[in-house]
């Protein structure tokens, strides 16, 4: 589908400066005429993602940008939804909180089920993405690699869902059959993401990837109104002509195909089991049979079961080997291979990611299908292969302050460089002091920028000396925390805003703070051990960190190191030559260099943080709390509940259970500022 009208509202209060014009009328050119790859070249606060937005309005296609880690998945999307409040701008990452793959240790006998905590505003969010590439030319999804990731066939999910208009006839037994159908279940005492429950003759389907609920109410069997509910106070927030409930699974399955794929798996059951008794190996043999029968009879009676996914190849009809459908497939079904481009941000970090997907998923895989745990078709689940990526995606830009080769070699002479800051920011004076005597230091250099109120980020090799050197920090009346990879998605995007919102000073981590973190107050960047030459501390790594630095006018960015390494050497001079072409440019159109002003705003955290509210209201407040004409909440309910968590929050301080009063503290916090809403 090649899309037409142009739906793109860029709203900025700036226009294209410094590199910008130029990069992006060759960015546009070249895709224009058919380039399938090319690279941004642009330095740490060169407006890459303002210069991408102007991009994707000027060639009005649909957008898909790949960021290697959920925290910059997160400021991206903030970002573009900032440029584009009129589009449709979404966030796709990994569901999981908490995710541990179903797998087998041979060695133990250890068999470890798959255990997971899904996180459901992330999960909804991904449901708003699929039906947003359905329903919209005008989309924007900003995604970690997990996007390569099986998701079950577009065909079949846009086909199953179930269309609705008011005035319409639709036999209500018919309707509440198919809703079971596609994988929504009943519960008319409480409703979740999910559930429909039905009172009388009105409907209410809290659909997946909905904060609100949909109402139907009928006369008969016809449809008199549909409306969208606000799922704790009742109230109507608005009213529908027509509506579409798309299914609470991704992975469907057609009443059509079932019959031939239990058929399928029967006989791959069977030639399994063959095969293991001819090896010798009855256990293994009596284990799948075991296991795949119950799958079996789940699919029968339901239409799913549980790891239906492993069953994904043989439901789509695909061959063995063959890739899985992912989201990339939704975009090529829905716009065609030429309709939309790939934006791979950081893409030093992100390409490596997408080529290491696949070789570990099927390491883990193999030795589950070998034990008998799992049927051979289990292997086609799995995320795609570097080389099917390619073949799927027609149209990339790469985007990194330091390409790798691979994309230097893949573009040629498709290159485009943003050296210039619109702002006229300068890259960061460097300085290189010795190890000895660092910590005294680094607390000086933290206390004079403290004072001016600016921020401090300090990079760690490793997640214990972040935490270590956090303690201390502390320890001196330092305001301070640490972040690493064991801190999740969201409550690390929480961490970053609160360093913006002035909670505390200075910022302590590994890697987690080279690519992507948009931190305006930042003005002193100090890199530990930076002549330990390797992975952490390699040319482009260096040159990340140095970048954190470079959206303050005051920057300055402190290496400590006995030795000058050749990472720190390549490092330094790039530095340096990207300083005097900024002075040269400043100079000559009389520019001062002035920090960035960036909004605080969250639109992710915000949605999130609502729901929380709302988490809290339906745990604390009874049926009584709510008005019966307006279905709103009362403000005598409000101050109920928050005396209640009050109450709660001393309990558990009495009681030493100092985490939990710490949760129903941040819950009091929410509660207060609705009070004072009212």
């Amino acid at each position: 589908m090649q899309v037409t009208e142009n739906k793109w509202k860029l709203d900025s209060n700036f226009s294209p400066a410094g590199d910008q014009p130029k990069a992006i009328q060759e960015i546009v050119k070249r895709l224009n005429q058919g380039k399938e790859r090319q690279v941004l070249m642009g330095i740490t606060g060169s407006g890459k993602t303002f210069t991408v937005a102007n991009i994707i309005q000027s060639i009005n296609k649909p957008a898909l940008v790949l960021a290697h880690n959920k925290t910059l998945a997160g400021q991206l999307c903030n970002e573009f939804k900032d440029f584009f409040p009129d589009n449709r701008v979404q966030y796709f990452i990994s569901y999981y909180d908490y995710y541990q793959p179903e797998s087998y240790i041979p060695s133990s006998d250890t068999f470890i089920e798959k255990t997971a905590k899904v996180n459901d505003n992330i999960d909804r969010l991904r449901y708003a993405t699929t039906r947003s590439l359905y329903e919209a030319d005008d989309v924007i999804v900003v995604a970690s690699v997990s996007c390569i990731y099986g998701l079950g066939t577009p065909e079949l999910y846009f086909k199953s869902a179930i269309p609705l208009k008011v005035g319409e006839e639709l036999d209500q037994r018919e309707f509440l059959k198919n809703l079971v159908e596609i994988q929504y279940g009943r519960n008319d005492t409480e409703l979740l993401r999910g559930l429909f429950r039905v009172r009388g003759e009105v409907i209410d389907i809290w659909q997946a990837d909905e904060e609100r609920i949909l109402r139907i109410e009928f006369f008969g069997d016809e449809i008199e109104r549909l409306s969208l509910v606000d799922n704790i106070t009742g109230e109507i927030l608005e009213l529908l002509n027509e509506v579409k409930v798309f299914p609470a699974k991704h992975y469907m399955t057609d009443d059509d195909a079932v019959e031939a794929a239990v058929a399928q798996i029967e006989k791959e059951l069977h030639e399994r089991v063959n095969e293991f008794k001819h090896l010798g190996k009855d256990f293994e043999a009596q284990r799948i049979l075991q296991r795949t029968k119950y799958d079996i009879e789940m699919i029968k009676e339901m239409g799913y079961c549980s790891g239906i996914e492993n069953y994904s190849r043989i439901f789509e009809g695909r061959p063995p080997g063959s890739s899985p459908q992912v989201l990339i497939d939704y975009y090529n079904r829905r716009y065609g291979e030429d309709g939309w481009v790939c934006y791979i941000d950081e893409s030093h970090m992100t390409l490596p990611q997408l080529k290491a997907m696949y070789n570990g998923d099927r390491s883990r895989k193999q030795v589950l299908i070998d034990y008998g745990f799992r049927l051979p078709c289990a292997i086609d689940n799995r995320p795609l292969k570097y080389n099917e990526f390619n073949e799927k995606v027609k149209n990339i830009v790469y985007i990194s302050a330091t390409p790798g080769d691979e994309e230097m070699e893949t573009c040629g002479e498709a290159f485009t460089e943003l050296i210039i800051r619109p702002t006229g920011l300068l890259d960061p004076l460097l300085e290189i002091k010795p190890t000895k005597g660092q910590i005294d230091v680094l607390m000086e250099e933290i206390k004079a920028k403290t004072e001016k109120g600016e921020k401090i980020i300090v990079n760690t090799l490793t997640k214990k000396m972040a935490e270590d050197l956090s303690d201390y920090l502390l320890d001196h009346s330092v305001r301070a925390r640490y972040l690493h990879s064991e801190i999740k998605a969201l409550e690390r995007i929480e961490i970053l805003r609160s360093l913006r919102m002035n909670e505390f000073d200075v910022i302590v981590g590994v890697n987690l703070l080279r690519e992507g973190i948009d931190l305006p107050e930042v003005s002193l960047v100090c890199i530990m051990d930076a002549d330990k030459e390797g992975y952490l501390r390699n040319y482009r790594t260096l040159i990340q960190m140095i970048g954190r630095a470079a959206r303050n006018a005051s920057s300055k960015v402190i290496l400590f190191a006995d030795k000058t390494t050749d990472s720190m050497k390549k490092a330094i001079e790039e530095t340096e030559r990207r300083r005097a072409l900024q002075i040269e440019y400043n100079t000559l159109h009389g520019i001062t260099p002035k920090t960035i002003i960036k909004s605080m705003s969250n639109p992710i955290l915000d949605i999130l943080a609502k729901d929380r509210v709302e988490d809290v209201l339906a745990s604390q407040l009874d049926d009584s709390a709510f008005d019966k004409e307006t279905g709103k909440i009362s403000k005598k309910a409000l101050i109920r509940a928050i005396d209640k968590l009050e109450a709660q929050m001393k309990d558990s301080a009495k009681n030493l259970d100092f985490e939990k009063a710490a949760e129903f503290r941040d819950q009091l916090k929410s509660l207060r500022e609705k009070l004072e809403e009212k």
